[in-house]
C-alpha cells in the first residue's frame, strides 16, 4: 500500500514519512527518486515544492536550464576560438605581406647598389 505524501521539504522529513508509512504497512511512492531529488536540491541550494511531482518538474526545469547554459557556454567558447583563429590568420597574412615587402625592398636596394657599383666602375 502506498501513501500520498505532501508537504515534504527535505530528506529528513521524507525519511520520517517513509518510516511512518512502513510502520503502517505502506511506503512513500517514488521514495528513492524523491530522496535523490531532495539530495540534489540540498546540494544546489534549491527549495523543495513539498510534493514529489512538483520537485520532479522543478528538477527537470533546472536540468534544462543547466543544459542551455552549458550549450551557450560552449557556443561562446567556439566563437572565441574562431575569433582567435581569425586573428592568427590575419596575423599570418600580415606577416606574409611584410615578408614580401621586405624581400622586394631588399631586391630593389640590391639592384640599386649593383647599378651604382657598375656606374662607379665605369666612371673610374
Amino acid at each position: 500500500m502506498s501513501m500520498r505524501i505532501d508537504g515534504i521539504e527535505n530528506e529528513d522529513e521524507l525519511k520520517r514519512a517513509q518510516a511512518a508509512a512502513q510502520a503502517a504497512g505502506g511506503s512513500v511512492p517514488n521514495y528513492q527518486e524523491w530522496a535523490d531529488i531532495l539530495s540534489d536540491f540540498k546540494i544546489a541550494g534549491v527549495e523543495s515544492t513539498g510534493t514529489y511531482s512538483g520537485d520532479k518538474a522543478l528538477r527537470e526545469e533546472l536540468e534544462k536550464q543547466v543544459e542551455q547554459l552549458l550549450q551557450e557556454a560552449q557556443e561562446a567558447q567556439k566563437a572565441q576560438e574562431a575569433q582567435k583563429n581569425n586573428g592568427v590568420q590575419e596575423s599570418t597574412q600580415n606577416d606574409k605581406e611584410q615578408e614580401i615587402k621586405a624581400n622586394l625592398a631588399n631586391a630593389t636596394s640590391s639592384m640599386i647598389m649593383a647599378d651604382y657599383m657598375k656606374y662607379y666602375h665605369l666612371m673610374s
